[in-house]
């Protein structure tokens, strides 16, 4: 998965074999909306406010299709809301993907090997993040925001750690997770 942060919650994620755009409308000053929506499978708005809510304690990836049972392409990529400023993004071959700029759900077993991208100044960055490694380990977090709230949560998060990595989200620059 690749996914490219542009400030604030907008985010075009290349995941699954599909283009998913999350909160184009929100997008910067210089960023045209049309131009970062184009070509994209899926466009989420208002950070998933509309779409289906989903128990992410309760969550459980889908199973890779048996080579038997494939159709003509990849099944579609699956976009739910796990509460107020989340978003769970299952994608068939990838880890799970989670991003946050709400309050933190609780999550299963599933988070341990998941992406997850945390939204938000300095505090909420901190707050959302060690509200998370308290109770998962997942496999990577990534932190969007300016450069002194990254800061500020790299401090708090870097003793929780426990092998999980933590990298920046620079904005316009794509990330391979």
């Amino acid at each position: 998965m690749k996914l490219t942060w542009f400030g604030g919650t907008t985010v075009r994620i290349h995941i699954g074999g599909a283009i998913v755009v999350v909160d184009a409308a929100g997008a910067p000053a210089g960023i045209d909306a049309a131009e970062l929506v184009a070509g994209a499978d899926q466009v989420v708005a208002d950070f998933g406010a509309e779409l289906e809510t989903i128990d992410a304690a309760a969550f459980k990836p889908r199973k890779p299709v048996r080579l038997l049972d494939e159709g003509e392409g990849l099944p579609d990529v699956m976009i739910w809301s796990a509460g107020p400023g989340a978003l769970v993004i299952d994608a068939m071959g990838e880890a799970p993907l989670l991003l946050v700029a709400g309050e933190m759900p609780v999550m299963g077993r599933w988070a341990d090997g998941a992406v997850v991208a945390l939204f938000g100044d300095g505090a909420g960055l901190l707050a959302r993040g060690q509200a998370l490694l308290a109770t998962r380990a997942p496999r990577l977090v990534m932190l969007g925001g300016d450069e002194s709230a990254v800061d500020t949560a790299i401090d708090g998060l870097r003793a929780g750690l426990d092998g999980t990595g933590l990298v920046a989200l620079e904005a316009g620059l794509a990330l391979e997770a």
